[in-house]
């Protein structure tokens, strides 16, 4: 069974995959037939999150769309992120009184 770090870590890298895609996006607006990436996140059995990265079959651009999956990658890494920290600090808490 995982830990609840590697959890949240597996979470972060999601995020920030998502983060770099949607920049990506975002970058190449301008490109003619630019075809936007996008980001499939999968639960795992064993606890995490798995992603994958795939184009989108037409051509075209949305800024909106690309914005708004900033936004959500940010709130995502900061909510793994607090989770990690916790975990962190719960650890540290009990090796503190064991030792």
């Amino acid at each position: 069974m995982p830990s609840t770090s590697s959890i949240a870590l597996s979470g972060m890298n999601a995020a920030q995959t998502a983060l770099q895609s949607s920049a990506h996006n975002i970058a190449n607006l301008g490109t003619a037939g630019f075809r936007r990436e996008r980001v499939e996140t999968t639960s795992l059995p064993e606890g995490g999150v798995a992603t994958r990265l795939s184009r989108s079959a037409q051509t075209g651009e949305s800024l909106a769309a690309d914005m708004v999956d900033q936004l959500r990658s940010k709130n995502a890494f900061l909510a793994n992120l607090a989770v990690f920290k916790t975990g962190d600090r719960m650890l540290g808490a009990l090796l503190d009184d064991a030792g």
